[in-house]
Order: C-alpha cells, then structure tokens, then sequence
C-alpha cells in the first residue's frame, strides 16, 4: 500500500472539486506568514532577556535566509515527494521552531530561540512557501495567476492574524510590558506552536492532486497559448539554471523585493521622519501604526489583485508596471514635499502592493518560461533571491539612514539618497525584464516517446 504522504494516496478522484485546493494551500501561507509579525516578540524579548534590537532580530532574520536556501535546496524533492509531503514536513519544521524556542525560553537559553525559529522553522518556511506552488498551477492551468496569487496572499496576510494573536497570548501568560518574563513569552511560543499544528495539519490532510491528463471542463489546452512567452515544452530544474531567462528573473525578483522590503523594514521611523514637524508627537506615532498596517494590507492584497490581472495582461507586462511605475513612485516620495501625506501614503501603498504582487506573479512566469514539469524546484532556486534582497534592502535604507541621522539630518532628506539607490535598482530590473525572451526549445525536456531519449515523466506525475 502506498504510504499516506506518497502522490499515489492523494490523487483525485472525478468530480473533486479543485477550489478545495487554494483553501488547502492558504492554512499552509497564513501560518507560516506569522514571521512578518515577528516584530510583536521583539519589545517582549529585549525586556525579559535584556536583549538588543540586533539580537532581537537574528531569529527573524536567520529564519528568512533559510527560507531562501531550504526552498532552493529542497525543491527538487518537493516536486518529486508531492506536496503532501512537503506540506507535513513544513508543518513539522515550523512547529518544531516554536516548541524549541519555548523550551529555550524556559530555560533561559535564547541561542534556542534563533536555532528554533530561526534556523528548523526557517527549513519549514522555506518547504511551506513552494510546497503548493506546482500543485496550485496544474490545477489552474487556465488562470495560474489567480491561483498562485490566492495561496501566497496568505504569506503577506499571516501578520493580521498572529499580530493580535500573539499580543494576546503575551498579556495573558505575562510575557509583555516592561515586567515580561521569559517563561510567558515561552508559553506563547507553546501555545502558537500547537494552534499552527492544527491549522496546517488541515492543509496536507485537504490537498490533492490531478489525475493524469486531467484538465478543467471546458478549457483546451491547444488553444490556450496565446503569448509567445508562454512555452509548450517542459525544462527541468538543472536545465533551468543555465538559461539568461532564470538569472535575469532572478535580478528582476531580487531588486523588486529589495524596493519594496526596504520601505516595509523601516515603515514606522519613515512615517514619522517624513511627517514630524507637522503632527504632534502622540498623534505622529498612533498614525505611524495605522501606516504600517496599511502597507501589511497593501501587502497581500497585490498578491491576489496584481497577479490575477496578470492572467489577462501577461507576466512581462505585470512585471513592467511593478518596476516601471514603481520607479516612479519612489521618484515621487522623493521630491514631493512632505507636507503632502495622502500622497506619500498612496504611493507607499503601491510600492508595497508591486512587493507583494512580484512573489505572486513570479510561479505563474516561471510556468510561462519552463513548463509545469519542475516549475516547484525551479520556484525554489529562484527564491534565494529572497534571502539576497532581505539583507539588501534593510542594509542600505538603515545605514545611510542611520549616517545621515549621525550628521544631524532631519525628515525626509534621511531617505533620499536610499531612495534614489531603489529607483537605479527597479530600473535595471526593468531592463533585465524587457531582456526576457522564450526559452530556446534546446533546453526542454524530449517529448515521451522521443527515439533514443528518456521520456519526461507525465504532468500528472510532477507536482
């Protein structure tokens, strides 16, 4: 008998129903998209453990460089497992980070807090985010946008969900204000741990996949293509790293997420530098709040809006108005006075939305570019530009930042050579966008049955 977590064992059967997938796939993104809410533990840990604010950030910041290597270096066996397997092996990383890190809190030990949430959830990180990637686009081969962009607007909308929670669950256990105690903080770990343990559990139980030759009632594959981006061959995941198109998506995803993380890093003192002189301090810093929120919304409403719309105007074109205009905006902030807030938050929001909108966008053009056969490990590889632009983005708008603060610079003028260095990246990521060409077919895969080749597994058997 097949093992439970094996493809064989999650086939599905005729008439299932494939919106049951997205659902499958969001308890798996709104989990482990609580590490945008990581700030809620950061004021917390510094009081219980007299901590820094560097070393509050490691786990965090640890926990997204692995989520760039876990996911390149598993995603070969991610498409060949099945996305049952890979599902219940997040499950089991990032839940195994919290109940570490409690028990490392505990104990009064915080290098187990970065080596559990940073380094073993970080892995589950990493296997979550592209486990239901090549499921979700064989189920929607007619709107991979749409598709992909539901599961991943769950990433950027995890924070509203664990924000409040954890801010609960610290004032419940004690383990907030100025008399945090590192056992509560490790309750809340505790308890979190457990509640992500149930609500992805749902995911890999839920998740299927489509039987050979499937396809959705009414769509014909042979006239779906209607780009000449879009490719009829299939490359495998090796193949792909030795082709200009990965590595100039690669730039275009790197500088696109350095822009808009860049802002999101920094959003509360980059509110309030731009707009002190003009509100009163309490008001400055409940306002500065509110703006964070709004960027997270902005965050994961792109994902599901922008990538959709990529259906209908095609990835390239998605990709030049996420550089493109974001270009401009951020040439907007920069020389529009400060006094003007409605259009400093507008353009902020549309930064942020293009951010969240380039994850969602980007498995959609690489099914474009590659194929379906490996597009899971192919995402995986592509996404250590992931790892390249947090670091990127926050080093280069917080050191000149904290420079021109150390020269006595005041307001938005902290923020403009930063921003103009975001402008001159988006632009070269424009360009590396409009370089994109379709895959030369010496790179695909032999069709099966090709003489004297091997036969590419079937698009059923790759998920």
């Amino acid at each position: 008998m097949a093992g439970f977590l094996t493809r064989e064992r999650i086939v599905a059967p005729p008439g299932w129903s494939r919106w049951l997938v997205p659902p499958a796939a969001l308890s798996i993104h709104l989990a482990i998209g609580q590490v945008y809410a990581w700030s809620a533990f950061k004021t917390p840990l510094a009081n219980a453990l007299d901590l820094s604010g560097v070393a509050t950030a490691l786990p965090f910041t640890l926990g997204i460089i692995m989520l760039g290597l876990s996911s390149a270096v598993f995603g070969t066996k991610v498409d060949a497992n099945g996305p049952r397997w890979a599902m219940a092996v997040a499950t089991g990383c990032f839940v195994a980070g919290f109940l570490i890190s409690a028990v490392g809190l505990y104990l009064g030990q915080y290098w187990l807090v970065v080596v559990g949430y940073g380094f073993v959830g970080g892995i589950g990180l990493g296997i979550g985010y592209i486990s239901p990637v090549s499921t979700l686009i064989k189920w929607f081969p007619d709107r991979p946008g749409l598709s992909t962009g539901l599961a991943i607007m769950g990433f950027g909308g995890g924070a509203l969900i664990a924000s409040p929670l954890t801010s609960s669950l610290l004032s419940a256990f004690g383990g907030s204000g100025d008399g945090a105690t590192a056992s509560g903080i490790g309750s809340t770990f505790l308890v979190m741990g457990l509640i992500y343990l149930v609500f992805m559990s749902m995911g890999w139980l839920l998740i299927r996949v489509p039987a050979d030759g499937w396809v959705p009632p009414g769509w014909d594959p042979t006239t779906a293509k209607q780009s000449g981006m879009i490719s009829t061959g299939q490359v495998s995941a090796n193949t792909a790293l030795r082709t200009p198109q990965f590595w100039l998506l690669w730039v275009v995803l790197t500088f696109n997420v350095t822009a808009g993380i860049g802002i999101l890093e920094r959003a509360n003192p980059i509110f309030q530098d731009f707009f002190r002189d003009s509100t009163p301090a309490e008001l400055l810093s409940a306002a500065a709040v509110g703006f964070v929120s709004i960027l997270s919304l902005a965050n994961s409403a792109g994902r599901i809006a922008w990538s959709s719309l990529s259906d209908v105007l095609g990835r390239k074109n998605m990709y030049r108005i996420y550089l493109g205009v974001g270009a401009l905006l951020y040439l907007l902030i920069t020389l529009v006075p400060n006094s003007n807030r409605a259009l400093f938050i507008i353009a902020a929001v549309l930064i942020l939305s293009f951010y969240g909108a380039g994850f969602a966008t980007v498995p959609a053009y690489l099914r474009d570019l590659f194929g379906t056969y490996q597009v899971g490990a192919i995402h995986g590889r592509l996404l250590t530009a992931w790892s390249v632009a947090g670091v990127l983005g926050p080093v280069i708008v917080n050191a000149i930042a904290d420079a021109r603060i150390q020269a006595g610079v005041e307001g938005p003028a902290r923020y403009t050579t930063a921003f103009s260095i975001m402008i001159v990246l988006l632009v070269i990521a424009f360009v590396c966008n409009e370089l994109i060409r379709p895959v030369n077919p010496k790179h695909h895969e032999p069709e099966p049955g090709a003489a004297g080749t091997e036969t590419v597994p079937s698009k059923g058997a790759q998920t």
